[in-house]
């Protein structure tokens, strides 16, 4: 049997297959439909410190090879999650990674604090792709410091493994990921979607009520693929692929690429038994080429 075990930034996990933050809510809505105790961890829907209402709808369109969103981070706050979420999440030996957003540092490591008293967090996954109000409301991911001061202040407030997830809308990425490092991440995950648009020529409007909105699904996959890619060359801490991956096939390109593991987003809104079913096209690939590890195809590409 091909191992599938592994640990990252100090997360031990069954399988290196996660479902993304925004595409699996907060496990309960798929939980009759997904064996949760089969994944390799779950990653929250982000949580921001008060409940917000997100952008107003339309808010998804089907793109070519993709989707359009812009949720706007809706969400109830930590309060509700702790409360009314997490005990669910609590009942699954699947490791729990709360996605976190603010909009300054001391909102993150506010939230950063508050998780990590509870014990079915077992990570913290920083959105960093949210405008800084203190600082004239630049992202957090354009800015190599931004980030680094933001990783920085989380790290005071938690001992809980941290992983900066990046955004691609920025000319380097490695700079920004080597920052997240040097500042005391254990992790890094990659990508967050592409800044895109979508037009309706029959309404003559834009698709989306927010106009611009993030690009995910296979069309994204090369791009994100690069940057994984670049990353894992930057960095020594383990990186995490994301993007337009579908099949065990694609899982398989990012670990070539460099990532230890990776997360599965816009797949799961096509097929609900998507992250199952890579798991075994994972184990029926390394089975059909002879390796005992799946981690063995890290050191094979340079």
């Amino acid at each position: 049997m091909a191992k599938l075990e592994c640990e990252i930034a100090g997360i031990k996990m069954k399988n290196p297959v996660m479902v993304a933050s925004g595409t699996f809510g907060y496990g309960e809505e798929v939980s009759k439909f997904v064996d949760l105790d089969k994944l390799g961890a779950i990653v929250t829907k982000t949580i921001t410190l008060e409940p917000r209402e997100g952008n107003p709808p339309p808010r998804i369109v089907e793109t070519a090879s993709g989707m359009l969103n812009s949720i706007g981070l809706q969400n109830k706050g930590i309060k509700d999650f702790i409360e009314h979420r997490l005990p669910f999440l609590a009942k699954f030996k699947t490791p729990v990674i709360a996605n976190i957003a603010g909009d300054s540092a001391s909102e993150y490591a506010k939230l950063a604090k508050m998780l990590n008293e509870e014990s079915a967090i077992k990570g913290i996954e920083l959105n960093i792709s949210c405008p800084n109000v203190t600082k004239g409301g630049m992202f957090f991911c354009f800015d190599p410091k931004a980030t680094a001061e933001l990783v920085k202040t989380v790290r005071k407030e938690t001992s809980l493994p941290l992983i900066v997830k990046l955004s691609p809308n920025v000319t380097d990425i490695t700079l920004i990921a080597k920052e997240a490092e040097a500042a005391g991440a254990d992790a890094i995950s990659l990508i967050n979607t592409l800044l895109g648009m979508s037009i309706d020529i029959e309404k003559k409007t834009f698709s989306l009520a927010n106009k611009t909105g993030g690009l995910s699904g296979p069309a994204i996959k090369p791009v994100a693929l690069r940057m994984v890619y670049q990353v894992a060359q930057a960095v020594k801490i383990p990186v995490i692929g994301i993007g337009g991956i579908m099949t065990g096939n694609d899982a398989i390109e990012f670990f070539l690429a460099g990532a230890s593991a990776i997360q599965v987003g816009t797949a799961n809104f096509v097929d609900t038994q998507a992250p199952i079913r890579i798991v075994k096209e994972i184990k029926d690939y390394l089975k059909a080429q002879k390796i005992a590890n799946y981690l063995d195809l890290l050191l094979l590409l340079k």
